[in-house]
């Protein structure tokens, strides 16, 4: 039965090609409104999985639905839903940016006065209406062709909008623009976004889903990924005086305590040190107290730290590679589509390695 508060159900999905899984079983869950991160190194199969999504691939096993629509069998309808924003962007570039988003519209069933209202919408959401909308899209900056992509995507009103790397290689001032659109349709539009820019993630959406080797390794708003992966207390203490003095008095405290970090001295006297530590409880109330009580040490100030999405996702992928690839060879899976496989143990034939042998024994005699 279809639960009428996900926008997307996805239901043990896969995805071979030939004997590759881009891939692997997945399942997860998107509510409507929501603004959903989708990590993963090159090849863990995210591409693969948003292409599905739209309806430009078929898996090979598994259930999606989008509006609770079955993908498998009513795809041509699911895709009235759904906006799509490819990595590449590809755009024809002798068309005027109006132009297109007219073209754009009229394929996606918009017509007259409706259609007139949506591309003026699209165009004043995205800031090209005064400054672009007139511009053929080959003459258009890249930063420029990134906010026409994601206009078309708006264009017909979709309930969903599927974008892969919609902030790569533009200024911090277009990406700002960017984030801007994303916070006025929150809510009323469910976005899911692929980025390799892991700020961006962790600034405009609710939750992530990290995928790699094809599987989702970690799911949750950063507050639930931090626990998971990173649950140790981390702070931070500027103070003067000794740095080894100082950092041996506070690791004393607790032996689970980690100097991680320490920085240089600045002209009052003061530097930055950095600690770790798995299970210290009151650590930095206790650090604070050592510190003013100790008459060769001053402390300016103590603060608390928390891992970003990109010291998670680090860990993330690292535990499922360590626990899924053997140390050895590795070779480009072929299974993505995007030709940035996953990577697997590569074992050498017999007959290479018997070649090797030969050429040894040439080289000694």
């Amino acid at each position: 039965m279809v639960n009428e508060d996900f926008l997307i159900e996805v239901d043990q999905l896969t995805k071979t090609f030939g004997r590759k899984k881009a891939v692997d079983c997945i399942s997860f869950q998107i509510r409507k409104g929501e603004v959903v991160g989708f990590l993963g190194p090159n090849g863990a199969g995210k591409s693969t999985t948003m292409r599905i999504l739209c309806g430009l691939l078929t898996g090979t096993s598994g259930r999606m639905s989008v509006c609770g629509i079955p993908m498998a069998q009513y795809s041509h309808e699911v895709k009235k839903y759904i906006g799509y924003m490819p990595e590449n962007n590809p755009l024809p570039l002798d068309l005027r940016v109006y132009e297109y988003l007219r073209f754009r519209g009229k394929l996606k069933g918009l017509e007259g006065a409706r259609l007139k209202k949506r591309v003026d919408l699209v165009l004043e959401l995205c800031d090209l209406h005064r400054s672009a909308e007139q511009r053929i899209i080959g003459n258009l900056s890249k930063g420029y062709r990134q906010r026409v992509g994601i206009a078309e995507a708006l264009v017909a009103e979709p309930k969903l909008v599927v974008m892969d790397e919609p902030t790569i290689g533009l200024d911090p001032h277009q990406v700002i623009i960017i984030r801007d659109l994303i916070e006025k349709l929150r809510g009323e539009v469910t976005f899911f976004i692929s980025s390799h820019v892991l700020s961006e993630i962790e600034n405009s959406c609710d939750r992530a889903l990290i995928l790699n080797h094809g599987r989702i390794v970690a799911e949750g708003t950063l507050t639930e990924l931090r626990e998971n992966f990173a649950p140790e207390i981390s702070f931070e203490v500027k103070a003067k005086g000794d740095p080894r003095e100082i950092s041996a008095q506070i690791q004393k405290l607790d032996s689970n305590i980690e100097k991680t970090d320490e920085g240089a001295v600045d002209k009052a006297g003061f530097r930055w040190f950095s600690f770790r530590s798995a299970k210290a409880k009151d650590i930095m109330e206790r650090t604070a107290a050592l510190l003013v009580r100790n008459s060769r040490t001053s402390l300016g100030e103590i603060r608390e730290t928390h891992p970003d999405l990109e010291e998670i996702f680090i860990r993330a992928t690292q535990r499922s590679w360590e626990i899924e690839t053997p140390l050895g060879a590795i070779e480009e899976d072929a299974g993505d589509e995007s030709g940035k496989g996953q990577m697997k143990p590569k074992a050498k034939s017999k007959r290479a390695r018997s070649k090797k042998k030969r050429n040894v024994r040439r080289k000694t005699s």
